[in-house]
C-alpha cells in the first residue's frame, strides 16, 4: 500500500500564503479591471469596491439575525420586537443599501457612455474570428492597418468604433475601462480615457467559437510624442530587402500566394482577408497574443497554423522545403 505524506503544518501555512499571493497578484495583472490605468476603469473599479463593500455589510447583518435566532429562547423573547429586528435586518437594510448602490451605479452611466470632444482620435477596430484588425486614420488619408496590438497616448481620451466582420465579439480591456459587444451589421462606440503608462491585455469577452479563449490583443499605453512617432513609423512602407536572403524572402512571400489574403505596402501584396503584414517584425507577439513573435514561433505559425490554433482560417503550407521556411520567417521577422 503507497503511503501518502500529509505536508507538515508549515508547509500547510506556505500552501496558504502562496493562493494569497497568486490571489491577489491576480488583482494586479495587466488583464484586471482592479487595477485600473484609465479614467472609466478607475470608477469602474470604484464602484466594485463599493458594491463589495454593501454585499459585506449584508451578510454580516445575515449572519448575525442566524446567530440571534440560533440562540434565542423562544419562551423569553418578545415576538412583537423580534419581528421587527428580522424584517429590519433581513428585508429593510438590505433595500436600502442596494437602493444607495443602484443610484450610485447609475450616476456613473452618463460619464462613461458619454461620447469625447471633436477632435478626439479614433480608432477602427473589427473583429474576425479570432483576431483583430486596427485601423489608425493618418493626415495622408491612408489609414494605418495593424492586428491585435494597439497604441494609446497618455492623457488624452480615445474613441474605438467597433464592427464585426462575422459573430458577436465583445471588445474589453480591464484595465482601461468596461466593454462593449461587437454586433455584424452594427456599429458600436467606445471612448476610453488612459491615465497610465503601461503594457495591458484585452480579451474579446463574448464566446464566438472554437478559438474564442485564443482571441486577444495587447494595449501600448505610452507618451503622446512616443505615440506621435511610433504611427509616422507605422504609417510608412515596408523595408526594401537590403540582402539576397530578403529579396528571396518577399520573391517567396509574393510566389506562394501570401498576398492573396495579406498586404505588404510597397510590394504587389495587397490581400485584404488577412493581417496587414507590412510591419509584423514590430510586433510583440503571433496569432493574437499566442505566441512571443520570433523566427522559430513565424515558421511554426506558416507550417501548422490549424494546430496552433483550431478553426483558424488561414491554410497551413506544408509544401515547402525547410530552407524556403526559413527564408520566409527570416523576411517577414525584418519588416520592423
Amino acid at each position: 500500500m503507497k503511503v501518502i505524506e500529509m505536508p507538515a503544518e508549515g508547509d500547510a501555512v506556505k500552501a496558504k500564503l502562496i493562493c494569497a499571493g497568486v490571489l491577489i497578484s491576480g488583482c494586479s495583472s495587466s488583464q484586471s479591471a482592479l487595477n485600473p490605468a484609465g479614467a472609466g476603469a478607475e470608477q469602474i473599479a470604484r464602484l466594485f469596491w463599493w458594491m463589495a463593500g454593501g454585499a459585506t455589510v449584508i451578510w454580516l447583518v445575515m449572519i448575525a439575525l442566524s446567530i440571534y435566532a440560533l440562540h434565542l429562547n423562544p419562551v423569553a423573547h418578545h415576538r412583537q420586537k423580534s419581528a421587527l429586528f428580522i424584517i429590519g435586518g433581513g428585508a429593510i437594510a438590505p433595500t436600502i443599501i442596494l437602493t444607495v448602490l443602484l443610484i450610485y451605479g447609475l450616476n456613473l452611466l452618463p460619464a462613461l457612455l458619454a461620447r469625447p470632444p471633436a477632435g478626439t482620435l479614433q480608432i477602427e477596430i473589427e473583429g474576425y474570428q479570432w483576431w483583430w484588425k486596427v485601423r489608425y486614420p493618418t493626415q495622408s488619408g491612408k489609414p494605418v492597418e495593424l492586428a491585435n496590438e494597439i497604441r494609446l497616448p497618455r492623457g488624452e481620451p480615445v474613441e474605438f468604433i467597433l464592427t464585426s466582420n462575422d459573430v458577436v465579439h465583445s471588445f474589453w480591456i480591464p484595465s482601461l475601462g468596461g466593454k462593449v459587444d461587437m454586433i455584424p451589421g452594427r456599429t458600436t462606440r467606445l471612448t476610453l480615457h488612459p491615465t497610465k503608462t503601461g503594457h495591458f491585455r484585452g480579451a474579446c469577452a463574448e464566446y464566438c467559437g472554437a478559438s474564442h479563449a485564443y482571441m486577444n490583443f495587447t494595449v501600448d499605453v505610452v507618451e503622446k510624442e512616443e505615440f506621435d512617432e511610433w504611427l509616422a513609423q507605422q504609417s510608412t512602407d515596408r523595408i526594401t530587402p537590403q540582402t539576397v536572403s530578403a529579396e528571396r524572402g518577399e520573391a517567396l512571400f509574393l510566389q506562394t500566394g501570401c498576398g492573396a489574403c495579406h498586404t505588404i505596402r510597397g510590394t504587389e501584396a495587397d490581400g485584404k482577408l488577412g493581417p496587414d503584414l507590412t510591419h509584423l517584425g514590430s510586433r510583440s507577439s503571433l496569432g493574437a497574443d499566442m505566441f512571443p513573435n520570433n523566427r522559430g514561433n513565424l515558421q511554426k505559425w506558416i507550417a501548422h497554423v490549424s494546430a496552433l490554433k483550431p478553426g483558424v482560417k488561414m491554410p497551413a503550407f506544408r509544401a515547402l522545403k525547410d530552407d524556403e521556411y526559413q527564408t520566409l520567417s527570416n523576411y517577414l521577422e525584418q519588416l520592423k
